[in-house]
């Protein structure tokens, strides 16, 4: 059995008698000697089993977002997104995939407009009312990716507006229904929408499964 693997049933077992994760996973990540990568996966991807089922009463499949206004938080989706094309993300206990990029800000690259492209086509697909994207205004060119964003989605026929906000996170509070993985922000709103996983499941990409990653730690390494 590995340490991971070990360190993840002791984590379990705090957090689900009311230990705050913060100090429960560093006694525990301390004792098995883990990772900055393991430690990192077992913050984003753990969680105790009432987080759990309250997340997943909240989590929104396509068929429920007819006509549904969408708050999505811009560079969480497209960052998740990206790591998705790459096969970098793990579908976590909560039902929703998250990546393990520690990213400081958001690099515009070629894949950014291929990205973008595939999030807004979906969009369509869902015949939602309005989406509202909102990008954090102090990232390194979130100016540009805004402009992008709006652009694809008059090209795609896509009702909806993009807007810089210096809290989007404080913002996206106020929606709804809100399409991200930040945990800070699924705790506060009443739905949830895991666009990245609706994404993987329409076009057949894979991702990895948590119990995939306990078993056999280095596929964390990528």
């Amino acid at each position: 059995m590995s340490s991971l693997l070990l360190a993840y049933e002791d984590l379990k077992y705090l957090l689900n008698r009311g230990y705050r994760k913060k100090y429960a996973l560093e006694f525990v990540a301390n004792h098995y000697r883990l990772s900055q990568k393991e430690r990192h996966f077992l913050f984003r991807c753990v969680f105790s089993d009432r987080e759990i089922e309250e997340r997943k009463v909240k989590l929104l499949q396509p068929g429920n977002l007819k006509e549904k206004v969408l708050g999505i938080d811009g560079f969480n989706v497209l960052i998740t997104l990206e790591s998705l094309l790459d096969g970098m993300v793990i579908l976590c206990e909560d039902g929703l995939l998250r990546d393990l990029k520690h990213q400081g800000g958001y690099k515009i690259s070629p894949r950014t407009l291929q990205t973008l492209s595939l999030l807004i086509d979906f969009l369509k697909t869902l015949k939602l009312k309005e989406v509202l994207f909102l990008y954090d205004a102090p990232v390194s060119k979130s100016g540009k990716v805004a402009e992008l964003t709006g652009e694809l989605l008059n090209r795609y026929g896509v009702s909806g507006k993009v807007k810089l906000s210096k809290a989007p996170d404080h913002d996206l509070k106020a929606f709804e229904v809100v399409a991200s993985s930040d945990i800070g922000i699924i705790e506060k709103v009443p739905f949830v929408v895991d666009l990245p996983q609706m994404i993987a499941k329409k076009r057949g990409l894979k991702y990895l499964y948590l119990v995939e990653v306990l078993k056999t730690p280095e596929l964390l390494e990528f």
